[in-house]
């Protein structure tokens, strides 16, 4: 459950204060991929940061699910930029989020597999293509088992035929891996392909203007056209509210 009823910044030199979050209400189901979406800059960032603890300084509260047997929820939390280690190697920045837990090289050994990687396992960041470092970061994510995973369009600025094939290495992690997903993206195309719940976010102050199950079965989100001919769906029956949306 995410309740942030204020989240506001101060104004700084010339800047005026400004209230990027407001009356943002959202729930998600154990295991369920959900999608929000809005335009550059109102407010998606900022709400993942709230929510994932690296800002404290809002009104509201977040509750986040827990697996049994955890005293408290474990995060993983893929960026728009990898933000992996260049000092570590691949395996050893995956290594660094286990602090040495038992099966740790077990797990690190299964998603280097997974994501194509085993290959550049003992290669650092800075020799690897973009699409490679974006891969490895979704690895160190998953490999924490994480109860929440928060994904700030992790696939932007790629060309969309390395986009794509993330995004299907994304779903089969995922379907491997079942995890709660909180995808933020721009990309109105992309939450259609990926989630299974659309939620519509607002101009600053961010709030939920829409939020709605996918109907497109998973099995016809390959089709291009019918992603298309959905999105056009909901273009059409929600207006203005998508129209920043690509």
């Amino acid at each position: 459950m995410i309740e942030i009823d204020d989240k506001s910044f101060a104004a700084v030199g010339d800047a005026p204060a400004h209230r990027a979050v407001s009356g943002f209400r959202l729930t998600a189901r154990r295991g369920e991929f959900v999608a929000m979406v809005g335009p550059s800059g109102c407010g998606k960032t900022t709400t993942l940061n709230i929510v994932a603890g690296l800002d404290s300084d809002f009104q509201g509260n977040v509750t986040l699910p827990t697996a049994p047997g955890r005293a408290r929820p474990v995060l993983g939390y893929v960026f728009q930029n990898p933000r992996l280690l260049p000092w570590r190697t691949v395996h050893e920045n995956l290594a660094l989020v286990l602090n040495g837990e038992a099966d740790a090289e077990d797990r690190i050994v299964a998603l280097l597999e997974a994501m194509d990687l085993t290959g550049v396992r003992d290669q650092y960041p800075g020799r690897l293509s973009v699409g490679m470092q974006r891969r490895a970061a979704l690895a160190r994510a998953f490999v924490v088992k994480p109860d929440l995973l928060l994904m700030d369009e992790p696939f932007v600025s790629l060309d969309e035929q390395t986009a794509r094939r993330l995004r299907l290495l994304l779903l089969d992690l995922w379907h491997a891996r079942p995890t709660t997903v909180l995808f933020v993206t721009h990309n109105l195309r992309e939450a259609i392909q990926l989630a299974d719940r659309l939620v519509l976010l607002s101009a600053p102050p961010t709030r939920v203007l829409t939020d709605l199950v996918i109907g497109l079965p998973r099995s016809r989100r390959d089709d291009e056209a019918a992603v298309e001919e959905y999105r056009a769906e909901l273009l059409g029956r929600a207006g203005p509210a998508f129209e920043l949306l690509g």
